[in-house]
């Protein structure tokens, strides 16, 4: 059966069904219907749990073997499947069915993948997923119901916000939910639950420039250097500290570093990024990158930044901005950083 994502905790509470499709490309929303459903398996005696991610070379029988697999002490298992492509393949279909046949009091198969195109969508494996249990497509909220959707989660934190107040949260975090929902999480920290106008909001989010600091990220990342130098330029003036500039380089070059490892080890780059926890709609970002410089070019860049962090806080000397200058315009390029 089909379940649209606002009524699945209503239908969970009802019944748990023996196996779940939850697709879509939306990362929060995606991942809210997959705790949910584990939350309500794990409510209903579901005490172990068995992840597979079917990435490049996965063998299709662990997952059949652990479906056919009788727990000694009769425990409740979650088989949790990721399908990065959403693509198994005729083996992984077939291995799908199977596990799906077997499910049942004691085995819930739970199956992620991103959104289904009309081919996949009519897959005999999906088909078996919708009559044996469900399938929860998760849908992007559009742009110009964001702001509803906002307010909504803000109501839900017992946050009264006015209309202004929303629309500023909307515009800053550019359709990013999951940028949204961490911001609506953090006034609830800072202002408690009641009424919240758009200047509250203004001065609760004082470090908005964050988001900036994100877009400078993603220029770069994505090898627009000049957008980059662009906004690197315009959070200089607005007078942000340069050790968040740092920590925003640092964190994505640890990200990316770890990318181009496994890949240097086999790993094919989509499970890597899967795996990595890297948003859909930043993926041909970092592939880009990733494409563009070898894995030495990261860490050398790292290094870098620990310098340049360095000279922020005083510890050493240098213009930290001069240094944030050449890092961003070498991520942004596909030159190394010269040692």
């Amino acid at each position: 059966m089909k379940i649209p994502p606002n009524q699945l905790s209503a239908r969970l509470e009802k019944s748990l069904l023996p196996c779940y499709l939850v697709s879509g490309d939306e990362p929060l929303l995606v991942q809210e219907a997959l705790d949910a459903i584990r939350a309500a398996a794990r409510a209903a005696g579901y005490g172990s749990r068995e992840r597979f991610v079917a990435a490049t070379g996965f063998d299709w029988q662990e997952l059949t073997a652990a479906g056919g697999n009788l727990s000694l002490f009769a425990e409740k298992r979650i088989l949790d499947l990721s399908l990065p492509t959403g693509k198994p393949g005729k083996q992984g279909a077939a291995a799908i069915i199977d596990t799906v046949a077997q499910a049942g009091d004691d085995l819930l198969l739970l199956v992620a993948a991103p959104k289904l195109d009309r081919n996949n969508a009519a897959a005999k494996w999906v088909k078996a997923l919708d009559a044996s249990g469900a399938v929860v497509q998760v849908w992007p909220v559009a742009r110009r119901e964001l702001p509803a959707w906002i307010g909504a989660r803000m109501r839900a934190l017992d946050l009264n916000a006015d209309r202004d107040a929303v629309q500023l949260v909307a515009d800053r975090v550019e359709g990013n939910l999951l940028a949204a929902q961490q911001e609506i999480e953090k006034l609830r920290l800072l202002l408690g639950p009641g009424t919240v106008s758009a200047a509250q909001v203004n001065r609760a989010v004082a470090d908005s420039s964050r988001f900036d600091v994100y877009k400078l990220v993603d220029a770069a990342v994505g090898g627009d250097a000049p957008r980059a130098l662009r906004i690197l330029d315009g959070v200089h003036a607005e007078g942000i500290d340069a050790v968040i500039v740092m920590w925003a380089l640092a964190r994505e070059l640890r990200s990316l570093a770890r990318l181009a490892d496994s890949v240097g080890r086999g790993t094919e780059l989509g499970a890597a990024m899967h795996k990595c926890g890297v948003w859909r709609g930043r993926q041909d970002l970092v592939r880009a990158c990733v494409g563009r410089h070898r894995g030495a070019d990261f860490y050398r860049l790292l290094q870098a930044v620990r310098r340049a962090d360095a000279a922020a806080k005083g510890q050493q000397g240098g213009d930290p901005w001069q240094l944030a200058t050449e890092i961003v315009l070498a991520l942004a390029g596909d030159r190394a950083l010269a040692a």
